[in-house]
């Protein structure tokens, strides 16, 4: 274990971390919203709201198990310090304005992962990597945005279908309604996977700091604090 740090330090490497997470929000705000703004359903400032809600309240519907992995299974938590917690969220954040900026849409769960991967392999070289839990989080990576071109073209295939003798006006009014239910799924997920994330980062630097005891837990206050931040980034977007 490394040397204690002291309660300013370690309350700002929070802090950071929490930023990291409101700016998640704030990065993909615009996903949540996006479908259901476009076609009228909602104005935006009354679908940022909707989403921040959806997106607090995940964890209810969700385990910890996206905190558990990043917080033990990317890189070794032994070797985890306050300079490889710093490293990771400042190169993630600096990513994240710089995408924001240029209005490029780059996943920040992505960001988190290669800049803990980068100060852990900075920190302890080859050794301080999971590779069967980096391996499994970069297929996942690759595999995502295929599974999810799948899944699209396979329910457009089949609403068309079933909508091939509807009218226009029964068409939309069902689909305004099924936008909503969309955008909460969508934000439920955003909330219950990326807020998530964060939580493995703070929950792992307690754990650094001996405040979690022996075994690696995420506490119910880093939970809520992720959710809020994330949720609060979201109604900001």
């Amino acid at each position: 274990m490394e040397a204690a740090l002291s309660l300013p330090v370690l309350a700002g490497l929070i802090g950071i971390a929490l930023l990291f997470d409101f700016l998640n929000g704030l990065h993909d705000a615009a996903n949540s919203i996006a479908t259901i703004v476009s076609t009228r359903v909602l104005r935006p400032q009354y679908a940022v709201v909707w989403a921040a809600f959806f997106n607090f309240i995940a964890f209810l519907f969700f385990g910890l198990h996206v905190a558990q992995t990043l917080g033990t299974g990317i890189v070794e938590a032994s070797l985890i310090d306050a300079r490889v917690i710093f490293g990771a969220l400042a190169g993630a954040i600096a990513w994240n304005v710089l995408t924001w900026v240029l209005g490029i849409p780059s996943s920040s769960s992505h960001a988190l992962v290669g800049g803990l991967v980068g100060a852990g392999l900075a920190k302890a070289g080859w050794q301080a990597v999971v590779w069967g839990g980096l391996g499994k989080t970069a297929a996942a990576i690759v595999l995502s945005p295929l599974l999810g071109f799948a899944l699209a073209l396979l329910l457009v295939l089949v609403v068309s279908w079933l909508c091939v003798r509807a009218t226009p006006f029964a068409v939309d009014r069902r689909f305004r309604l099924l936008q909503f239910v969309s955008a909460s799924l969508y934000s439920l997920g955003h909330g219950g996977n990326d807020a998530q994330k964060t939580m493995g980062i703070i929950a792992v630097l307690l754990f650094s700091q001996g405040h979690l005891g022996p075994e690696f837990h995420v506490p119910l206050w880093v939970v809520l604090a992720c959710q809020a931040a994330m949720a609060a980034g979201t109604l900001l977007g």
